[in-house]
């Protein structure tokens, strides 16, 4: 089951300096909420800080993400008529690479 993204809530927000004198209570509160909190430096959000589990799986997500946004522009791009046949690639391959025969073979594999 997917994991909820959170938003920042107002009460993830905190100064940098409480951050510095309570770190062992605020690493406590990233782990247990799994939330990112924003530190503030004189009243702007300056650094956002989460726990390694929490950044890891949006890395994972991000990566997800990324290859969903590859899938549909290259379908898109198949919509569009801008791709090309498999055999049309392999002849262009074989062109541009020529490989040597492999003992045996019939030319006809993979087809």
């Amino acid at each position: 089951m997917p994991q909820q993204v959170h938003a920042i809530r107002p009460e993830d927000i905190h100064p940098l300096t409480e951050f510095l004198r309570n770190h062992r209570d605020a690493v406590g509160r990233l782990r247990e909420t799994g939330r990112a909190e924003v530190l503030t430096v004189h009243g702007k959000a300056a650094i956002v800080v989460q726990d390694a589990d929490a950044y890891q799986r949006m890395l994972e997500l991000a990566d997800q993400m990324d290859t969903i946004i590859g899938i549909r522009e290259g379908l898109d791009s198949i919509e569009r008529g801008e791709g090309m046949s498999l055999d049309e690639f392999k002849r262009r391959f074989r062109a541009k690479y020529p490989l040597p025969d492999a003992p045996g073979a019939t030319g006809t594999e993979g087809r």
